[in-house]
């Protein structure tokens, strides 16, 4: 359930309120805003179906005693013992990455209400392999910070496309007329954005 304030303010723009009465937001797991966990989750995830990638997941976190991905253990783990529970050559490099990370920048107890949304998106974009929309999902739904608007996500894109007729536009004009279109959404844009996605 969106906070009433909230909804409030979306629906008093014409192009996204009639969504706010077609579509009810998903619940999506904050793993107790466990930022380390939501990127591995992450990884794990992107290009598989939630199903493939669930499964794979849950034989990951099955190889660690009590069920989670500490950086020292998971650093332990070779690339062949990664392969066995289902990652990708690529993905296996990706999760040792940010488990070196954690444990260089010593993050494992950081808190992260200190980071505005980019000094996060600056920090956790210099490990390979996590880019910045992975990040923006973890601000979203990890986090819970209410003010994103990731313009690279395909859906995302298409939807403000179709809102507000910007087909004619490519490139960094189309970014910048998104951006100008969703910005009376400030400061609830993340909200904004799973509407979209409820577009389909």
């Amino acid at each position: 359930m969106i906070d009433p304030e909230i909804a409030a303010h979306l629906r008093r723009h014409a192009k996204l309120g009639p969504l706010l009465d077609q579509h009810t937001l998903k619940l999506r797991p904050d793993h107790g805003g466990d930022v380390y966990f939501g990127l591995l989750r992450s990884i794990t995830y992107q290009q598989l179906s939630g199903k493939a990638a669930s499964t794979i997941f849950g034989r990951f976190l099955d190889v660690f005693p009590d069920g989670y991905p500490h950086p020292d253990r998971l650093l332990d783990l070779s690339e062949a013992d990664l392969r066995a529970v289902g990652m990708s050559r690529s993905k296996a490099g990706y999760l040792h990455n940010v488990a070196e990370f954690w444990l260089e920048h010593k993050l494992i107890d950081q808190d992260w209400d200190e980071l505005n949304d980019q000094e996060i998106l600056t920090l956790l974009t210099q490990i390979k392999g996590v880019g910045q929309w992975t990040v923006e999902m973890v601000l979203m739904f990890v986090l819970k910070r209410p003010d994103l608007l990731p313009v690279d996500d395909l859906v995302v894109r298409r939807n403000l496309i179709t809102l507000f007729d910007l087909h004619h536009l490519k490139g960094k004009a189309l970014i910048a007329a998104m951006i100008e279109a969703a910005e009376p959404w400030r400061p609830y844009r993340s909200y904004a954005s799973r509407y979209l996605w409820e577009m389909g």
